[in-house]
């Protein structure tokens, strides 16, 4: 005797595809994954800020305190010949080169912070060391690309004298810049060589 046929209509079709429940999971798996890759440049992402916000409110300090143009005997002494605080604008990069092109400057900035984001595994910055070096760099770049969007140029404030010589007037971020790259370089010298190739 034959099984009786399955009413019309009632046919059973094969489950193909994700299995319930299954969408949700691989969604909340790539969010943790993403958050993951995040905190992996953890030291990095604090240190920027925490330069990044160092720059600006030292920068709105003394434009609160300062009118524009403050410098030489306009300007606030500290220790007398030797650190003035001032309140000038540089619409160029380090030492005033490549004046005038404060736009250009902003451009290229974007494009560094692109560059270090697209080329991080090769610059090791998983690594704790070229992370707080980077985090300085990063910072620093941040805040004067701010105020190059802002203001059109730079506010530059601490001013130093080392006897007839005066050194070019600078800010925080600056500072973090300068170290920054002094920090990854002299780090890059002491990373293991990998044997070359023959």
């Amino acid at each position: 005797m034959s099984a009786p046929l399955p009413p019309a209509g009632n046919k059973q079709e094969p489950q193909v595809g994700t299995p319930p429940g299954t969408s949700g999971q691989s969604e909340i798996v790539n969010h943790k994954s993403y958050i993951s890759r995040w905190l992996a440049y953890r030291r990095l992402w604090l240190l920027a800020i925490v330069v990044l916000a160092l720059d600006q409110l030292t920068k709105y300090w003394i434009s609160v305190r300062l009118p524009f143009g403050s410098y030489g005997t306009t300007g606030y002494t500290v220790i007398p010949g030797f650190f003035n605080l001032v309140h000038v604008g540089n619409t160029g990069a380090a030492w005033s080169m490549f004046a005038g092109r404060s736009a250009l400057l902003a451009l290229l900035a974007g494009a560094t912070l692109l560059a270090i984001h697209y080329w991080r595994h090769q610059l090791g910055l998983r690594q704790p060391s070229a992370q707080l070096a980077f985090g300085l760099l990063c910072g620093g770049i941040v805040g004067n690309l701010v105020d190059r969007v802002a203001y059109g140029h730079v506010i530059d404030f601490i001013d130093l004298h080392f006897g007839t010589y005066t050194y070019p007037t600078f800010n925080v971020a600056d500072s973090g810049i300068f170290v920054g790259v002094f920090w990854y370089i002299l780090w890059s010298l002491r990373q293991p060589q990998l044997p070359s190739e023959k």
